[in-house]
This record gives C-alpha cells, sequence and structure tokens, in this order.
C-alpha cells in the first residue's frame, strides 16, 4: 500500500510538474512570437516609420475604414488616444479597402476626412491590404494572435506592449471607449 501511495504521489508530482512547464513555455513562446518592433510601415505621407520607433509605449492597432457601419469608432479611439497619450500610448490607424470597399480614396481623400469628420490627431498609415495572401507585413504578424487567422472587418484592434508584442486582440465590434479595452490599455501601460 506504501509502495503504490508513493507511485502514485511520483506520478501526479510529475504530471503536475510536466504540465504546467508546458503551458508556460506554449503561451510564453506565443506571445514571444508574435513582435511588431522589426516592421517597417508607410505613413499616410509616405514616409517610412520603423515600429521600433514606438518601443517603450502601448499601440492600439486598427485596420479602419471611412464608410463602414464602424466608422463612428474613430470618435472613441481619438478619446483614449487623448486619455492615454500622455502615459506612453498610441493608437495607430491603419485604412483598408479589404471590406465592401468601404475604404476607397486615396491617403490623401482619407486623411482630409479623418481630420474634417472626426478630428483624428493618432497616426494614420498608408493603405493597406490586411486579407489574403498579399496582406503587409504587419498584418500577417497581427493575425498570428490568438485567435489566429485573418481580420474578420473594419476596426479589429491589436493591442501591443511597450516592447512590441502583441498582447491582445479586440474585436471589430467591441467600443474602443469599453471597458475591456480600457482596462487592457491600463495593465499594459502599468508595466
Amino acid at each position: 500500500m506504501k509502495t503504490i501511495n508513493l507511485f502514485l504521489a511520483a506520478v501526479l508530482f510529475c504530471l503536475s510538474g510536466c504540465s504546467s512547464n508546458k503551458t508556460n513555455q506554449t503561451s510564453g513562446d506565443k506571445m514571444e512570437d508574435i513582435n511588431i518592433a522589426g516592421i517597417t510601415v508607410k505613413t499616410i505621407d509616405g514616409e517610412d516609420r520603423a515600429l521600433s520607433e514606438y518601443n517603450g509605449k502601448v499601440l492600439l492597432i486598427v485596420n479602419t475604414a471611412s464608410e463602414c457601419g464602424n466608422t463612428p469608432q474613430y470618435e472613441g479611439l481619438e478619446a483614449i488616444y487623448k486619455k492615454y497619450k500622455e502615459q506612453g500610448f498610441e493608437v495607430l490607424g491603419f485604412p483598408s479597402n479589404d471590406f465592401g470597399e468601404q475604404e476607397p480614396g486615396t491617403n490623401e481623400e482619407i486623411k482630409e476626412f479623418c481630420s474634417t469628420n472626426y478630428n483624428i490627431t493618432f497616426p494614420l498609415f498608408d493603405k493597406v491590404k490586411v486579407l489574403g495572401d498579399d496582406k503587409a507585413p504587419l498584418y500577417a504578424e497581427l493575425t498570428k494572435m490568438e485567435p489566429a487567422g485573418e481580420v474578420k472587418w473594419n476596426f479589429e484592434k491589436f493591442l501591443v506592449d511597450k516592447n512590441g508584442n502583441v498582447v491582445k486582440r479586440i474585436g471589430n465590434k467591441v467600443q474602443p471607449e469599453s471597458e475591456e479595452v480600457t482596462e487592457a490599455i491600463e495593465t499594459e501601460l502599468a508595466k
């Protein structure tokens, strides 16, 4: 009986130790593998911008569109940008025409629309593909975030920590000023 108890204790100890190490390693590897700091993008004015320039800041990366039912989210994005900017937070908007051709304008037209209608002051970038084999390198990396897969619609959000690691994927229907988004931002800013 004593031998069986010792054997069971040893098996349980091994199983609990092995499974927790495996879980930590797997989740840790996934987070470290999804890092955007090495990617260069173009601003809406056509200038190259290395995302490593944002190291030390928390980022919310959003694919945007001017003719979408979610377009009013620009207002919430600007509000959280203003609220948290001084704490080291940036919103990065990437216009895309991939969903229902709801971003047909040129970069200049998009910039004008955002300025005129929503007084956007957060950085906007060159219109990009977020779907398919020819998606922008940034979105190829972002869409590895669990649940992995293509962006579902305009205004899907990706939260990036101060080291360039993608830490949260947030659906397109979630409002920028929602508790889910603001709590996630505040958590990352506090680190």
